[in-house]
């Protein structure tokens, strides 16, 4: 597929994190799209699930297929979809919350496999549910990253499944004869030690449990304040949120994830706490203007996709930093060996180490004043 490998080089990671080192596509996108011959399918009959920046959609799009239905868990994926699909003229699909809608008549799923197993068995779960009882699903992945636990999961939703060979250190996995089951996702817990359940889809970062950066920083919502616009910026499943808006009522709280399984998750969350607080599903702060919050709280991840990158945690304090006031507060909880204090100083302002442990370091930045030369 010449044409299609023209399209590839031609892709931007835009809006996510763009460096040399990170491409819009990868090995298994091109395995996957050399594997598939969209002739002989109808409109609607194929899905792709898991396109990070659209690089299989768009290449099943140049190879003849039509009515694609795709589902991405970032919004950032979304947007790049979006904007790869004007760059090169290329339409014909729908992007849909993993349902009924996106998957119902599908007769061939190709999915990016996902980095966890419990995202990988909601996907499964969703596919032989509500697919065509012909349907074959087939999943890509870079090797290094892929096990044999990945073919117990697809086992437990389907009858088949099989692994090919390895190609340019990707490999495909082929699954086949659907098992509908019941659905499991959302799963839930009791976080004993915050008094909160939590609910949690299968891609949301930390499942249902507390995960200790956010314990660490938890452990100092006493010094925040009772008043004002607080963002709980990569909500997850909306653990932070949940407690700050208990414990300080006069707060407007607003918990913005850029993963869909994060949102419904932390909704869920919140819902079933009787919480009332907002949820956003946005890139970063981008449902923000700039100087409207007072406080902002960040457990920011430390990679992009498999790739440990910094680069999407400078992304987000930088959001944070135009989003907040002047004087405005950004709480940081970080691994510590990745030494953030320096970017957070930069981007941000001054910044204190508030607490750390053995693994992580809780800081305070202010967003600085405006000098007297530039208010001025």
């Amino acid at each position: 597929m010449p044409e299609v490998t023209e399209l590839l080089d031609r892709l931007r990671r835009w809006p996510d994190v763009e460096a040399p080192e990170l491409q819009a596509f990868d090995a298994t996108d091109a395995y996957l799209l050399d594997d598939t011959d969209p002739v002989g399918y109808g409109a609607g009959e194929i899905v792709v699930i898991g396109d990070r920046y659209g690089a299989l959609t768009l290449g099943l799009l140049a190879a003849g297929a039509a009515g694609l239905r795709t589902h991405q868990d970032g919004v950032s994926g979304e947007l790049a979809l979006a904007a790869n699909a004007s760059s090169t003229g290329l339409s014909g699909y729908a992007s849909l919350p993993l349902g009924e809608e996106l998957l119902t008549g599908a007769r061939l799923v190709l999915l990016q496999l996902p980095r966890g197993l419990d995202a990988l068995d909601e996907v499964a779960g969703a596919v032989a549910r509500w697919a065509h009882p012909s349907v074959r699903l087939v999943a890509g992945g870079r090797v290094k990253h892929m096990s044999l636990a990945q073919n117990a999961v697809l086992a437990r939703h389907f009858e088949h499944v099989a692994a090919g060979l390895a190609r340019h250190k990707s490999r495909l996995l082929r699954a086949s004869g659907p098992r509908p089951t019941e659905p499991v996702w959302p799963q839930r817990a009791r976080i004993a030690e915050l008094d909160l359940e939590v609910l949690a889809h299968g891609a949301a970062f930390g499942g249902t449990a507390l995960d200790p950066g956010s314990r660490l920083l938890l452990n100092h919502l006493d010094r925040l304040p009772e008043t004002g616009v607080t963002v709980d910026l990569g909500c997850g499943t909306g653990l932070l949120a949940a407690s700050l808006a208990r414990r300080a009522p006069g707060l407007r709280v607003v918990a913005t994830d850029q993963s869909a399984a994060a949102v419904d998750s932390a909704r869920a969350t919140l819902l079933a706490n009787g919480i009332d607080a907002e949820v956003v599903r946005a890139d970063a702060m981008s449902a923000f203007a700039d100087a409207s919050v007072d406080l902002v709280l960040l457990n920011p991840p430390f990679h992009i996709g498999a790739t440990v990158h910094a680069g999407i945690a400078r992304k987000l304090m930088a959001e944070a930093a135009r989003a907040l006031r002047p004087g405005g507060v950004l709480w940081t909880v970080w691994n510590s060996h990745l030494q953030y204090a320096p970017d957070l100083r930069r981007l941000v302002g001054p910044t204190e180490q508030v607490a750390r442990d053995r693994r992580f370091t809780v800081s305070r930045s202010v967003r600085a004043l405006p000098s007297s030369s530039s208010a001025r």
